[in-house]
């Protein structure tokens, strides 16, 4: 078992309280535009790294037939228990257990910052989508996970006090409204992972930085209306 399985096999009770909080987190100020990003489609998607399912749900809204994928048996449970998908499979993102071109779209929703080999699995994950698919990708954006506020005041500077490059472990703690979260990862430059998409043939095509909606409840929505906090790419395979 990878670090990344045995944190979350540890933590999934309190990410699946956390993550199902209504307006709690990040995810609810950004679910519009990430339905349209995505945008509604048809076929057979994937979902790597599913967690309790939010994500799985976002791909059934916008039409897709979906598998729910992640290596943590309590979270399949727990997405198995609000209908999140239409399959639901324990497994990692490095050893899916599906035949080559399987898939007509992959999402990989804030995991790959867990994963200790993102090459190879981004290879797996290629191989099982088809020539015409699609790959979504959605990270912490590298920047910010190498910054931090200098206070607590809306309009507090954004700083860097170390360099932008290299590889980190991180390790975090969260307290909200009674609710708490271990966050644990990888921090590594946009660089590297566009590097792993070249390295399995395939080339972004889409990039954003979402901006959260002007209507979320979100406290923190303010705040990150001025510096990005998460990135968003896709990616197509590029012609053989």
């Amino acid at each position: 078992m990878d670090p990344g399985h045995r944190h979350w096999s540890r933590i999934a009770t309190e990410w699946v309280a956390w993550s199902r909080a209504p307006n709690h987190d990040a995810f609810w100020a950004y679910r519009d535009s990430l339905l349209t990003f995505i945008s509604n489609g048809g076929g057979e998607a994937v979902d790597v790294g599913c967690g309790e399912g939010r994500v799985s749900r976002v791909l059934k809204d916008c039409g897709y037939r979906v598998t729910a994928v992640d290596p943590v048996v309590d979270f399949i449970s727990a997405a198995k228990q609000t209908e999140s998908a239409d399959d639901y499979v324990v497994a990692t993102a490095s050893n899916l257990p599906f035949a080559d071109d399987s898939f007509d779209l992959a999402l990989a929703y804030n995991v790959l910052m867990e994963i200790d080999d993102v090459p190879r699995a981004l290879r797996e994950i290629a191989r099982v989508m088809r020539a015409s698919g699609t790959l979504i990708i959605s990270i912490v954006h590298p920047f910010t996970d190498r910054g931090r506020f200098a206070g607590s005041e809306l309009d507090a500077p954004f700083v860097v006090d170390n360099s932008y490059f290299g590889r980190e472990r991180f390790e975090a703690v969260e307290e909200r409204n009674r609710l708490q979260m271990h966050f644990a990862g990888w921090s590594q430059p946009l660089e590297s992972y566009v590097l792993a998409l070249e390295g399995v043939g395939f080339a972004v095509s889409s990039l954003r930085e979402p901006i959260p909606h002007a209507n979320s409840a979100w406290a923190e929505k303010d705040r990150w209306s001025r510096v990005p906090l998460f990135l968003w790419l896709k990616a197509q395979r590029l012609a053989r």
